[in-house]
């Protein structure tokens, strides 16, 4: 039987530091999506936009959102994934958490955080990759920054697929196609990249680029519009393309410390 993935990215603008609105709002998105979809992709920090200050949203709001996604997943028969402010034992986290609709939740604490807006100095480094077993495919979630450095990204794990959610900025979004698009071609794995749109609270503009790319590096999904796109992942064709183009059997072997 073919194994197939039906996703639904969220390109949306986000309310300043403001969980409760946010939750709303893509609540709202989730419940009118069009099509049956098996996983829904949200941007990077997506109750809050991508703030260097999480002093301003309440530690509550952490438990509030993951127990928000777990009630929509399970109503919606959908996992769920996306980062947030989540504050643990003192200490501030870009937390990504995939959800499933059994209510199992997975984290992945951002690797490379951006020392360019100060976020090293604010919010704790992860240090561990995750990689998700969800509807027959291997998943490997990853946040923005992590993006640039293909060392963290590298598939020694088989995954099948590779998510980056995020908040990037239209200065450098030229930066984003082709790094999206070479992290599947190098990985011979899907690539899916969600961005917000919109302006946030520091006049930042986010021209969303949101897209999906499979094995080859061909585009499947794509849209600069505040919208949500849809992309079916075939796990068969991916494999076929894997077995006649044997190129991950080349790959360099060396060991790397983080």
């Amino acid at each position: 039987m073919t194994q197939i993935l039906r996703i639904a990215l969220i390109q949306s603008h986000l309310h300043w530091e403001n969980p409760e609105q946010n939750r709303k709002m893509f609540g709202e998105k989730i419940h009118s999506l069009s099509e049956d979809v098996d996983l829904v992709v949200l941007p990077e920090m997506f109750t809050s936009g991508f703030t260097m200050q999480p002093v301003h949203i309440d530690p509550s709001e952490g438990k509030k959102t993951v127990e928000w996604m777990q009630r929509l997943a399970q109503q919606k028969n959908t996992a769920i994934t996306g980062s947030i402010v989540f504050q643990e034992n003192g200490n501030q986290f870009n937390r990504l958490f995939f959800v499933e609709p059994d209510g199992k939740a997975s984290t992945y604490n951002k690797k490379h955080t951006f020392t360019l807006a100060g976020e090293d100095k604010v919010y704790e480094a992860g240090k561990q990759k995750l990689i998700v077993e969800y509807k027959g495919f291997k998943i490997c979630p990853l946040i923005c920054y992590d993006l640039r450095f293909p060392v963290w990204a590298r598939n020694v794990e088989e995954y099948d697929v590779l998510i980056y959610v995020a908040n990037w900025p239209k200065p450098r979004i030229e930066a984003w196609d082709t790094l999206l698009k070479a992290r599947a071609i190098e990985n011979m794995a899907y690539c899916v990249g969600v961005n917000r749109i919109g302006q946030d609270h520091l006049q930042h503009e986010y021209p969303g680029h949101s897209a999906v790319y499979n094995e080859l590096g061909k585009q499947i999904a794509y849209s600069h519009e505040e919208e949500t796109l849809y992309a079916t992942l075939d796990k068969e064709q991916m494999e076929s393309t894997r077995k006649k183009l044997r190129f991950l059997e080349d790959r360099d072997n060396f060991s790397w410390k983080g």
